[in-house]
């Protein structure tokens, strides 16, 4: 379906920045010393859109070979077919992680670009169910130290943030004594969320769950591996504390086995992976089970997301990403007030411009 001319997509673009971490970080499966962010920039009458995911650099040229010619002759408003034809484009190259990564970024612009060519902020867009959402900092990195850690959940509860999330199980013996640090930290009032990334097996989790009770936690992330639906939906059966996990759902078939196998409290989302439209209907699909949903990282496009999604909870406030989003974005939806995020209803799309100057010295040769 060709769009007139004067509908047409204009101008495509795509850039990776790598953005070094402040401190080498890591979790129970993981380490990492950067991040890198996947820009994508559309033009339309006048307007222009961008979108991006943390993703791996390798998106970029696969954006620019595979996904861009999709998007040639088709219209700023064709944003369920574009996301239609981007997935069997990537049907070959196995549609989940980067591809889908790729697609997520695309998808994002096309959201900010038909958003500001009428002229509304995103949320106004896909119509707003609250004006604000919490957020949960979260960070707390096995890398760090116990004096590091408390000083990171501390400093947010600080700033009236009420919910505070830490990394474990890179060193199982030392989870204890970590939690037990950084809830006397946060003081009795403050939510604690651990999060494991799979690193513990079923029993591991079975036994240290009685410990995080002990400890008020309330929320276990991907105590074993997501993947293990079997093993999530047994912890949680015997278990007080709820479980999540879903932010490595790249498509709503992983998702909707996740619920349909009861192997989670809480369903995650992240529309950097499964991009802006497969987060709506993964938002859907909460409703039809009747189950809360948790934006994972990347607030600033996650405020509007969840402003406009019935079953929304709250948003991942991470270290990370808010680091590089107020470095390399101007943009009202980033920064919390009072440890919640307020889409600002009167900036057109996502309500972000991007620092090319600043950014200019983390671009990547692709």
């Amino acid at each position: 379906m060709r769009a007139s001319v004067s509908d047409q997509i204009q101008h495509f673009e795509v850039n990776a920045f790598t953005i070094p971490t402040e401190t080498p970080e890591s979790d129970g499966t993981a380490e990492w010393a950067s991040t890198t962010l996947v820009l994508v920039r559309l033009r339309a009458q006048g307007s222009s859109g961008l979108g991006y995911s943390y993703a791996h650099e390798c998106c970029a040229p696969f954006i620019r070979k595979t996904l861009f010619p999709i998007l040639r002759g088709k219209g700023i408003f064709d944003v369920a077919l574009l996301w239609r034809e981007m997935n069997i484009a990537a049907r070959n190259f196995g549609r989940n992680g980067i591809p889908s990564s790729a697609i997520a970024a695309v998808d994002a612009a096309l959201w900010d670009l038909k958003a500001r060519v009428v002229g509304i902020s995103a949320v106004k867009l896909m119509g707003a169910v609250r004006e604000n959402i919490p957020v949960y900092g979260s960070g707390g990195f096995t890398s760090y130290s116990e004096d590091q850690l408390c000083r990171q959940l501390e400093g947010w509860a600080a700033e009236d943030i009420s919910m505070v999330k830490m990394k474990i199980g890179r060193e199982p013996p030392k989870d204890a004594s970590r939690v037990a640090a950084a809830r006397h930290a946060i003081g009795g009032e403050t939510g604690l969320f651990v999060d494991a990334n799979g690193a513990y097996t079923v029993k591991e989790s079975l036994e240290k769950s009685g410990f995080f009770e002990e400890q008020n936690v309330t929320w276990f992330e991907e105590p074993v591996s997501a993947e293990n639906l079997p093993g999530l939906q047994f912890i949680r059966e015997h278990t007080q504390l709820e479980i999540a996990a879903g932010e490595y759902n790249y498509d709503l078939r992983q998702a909707r086995a996740m619920c349909e196998a009861a192997s989670v409290d809480v369903l995650q989302a992240d529309a950097t992976r499964c991009g802006v439209t497969g987060f709506l209907q993964m938002a859907a699909l909460c409703e039809a089970f009747e189950m809360p949903l948790s934006a994972h990282a990347a607030p600033a496009i996650h405020a509007h997301l969840c402003c406009a999604v019935n079953r929304a909870r709250h948003v991942e406030y991470f270290f990370d990403h808010v680091r590089i989003e107020q470095m390399l974005f101007e943009g009202a939806t980033i920064r919390h007030e009072h440890g919640r995020l307020r889409p600002d209803p009167a900036s057109p799309g996502w309500g972000l411009e991007f620092k090319t100057k600043e950014a200019a010295k983390f671009l990547v040769n692709i």
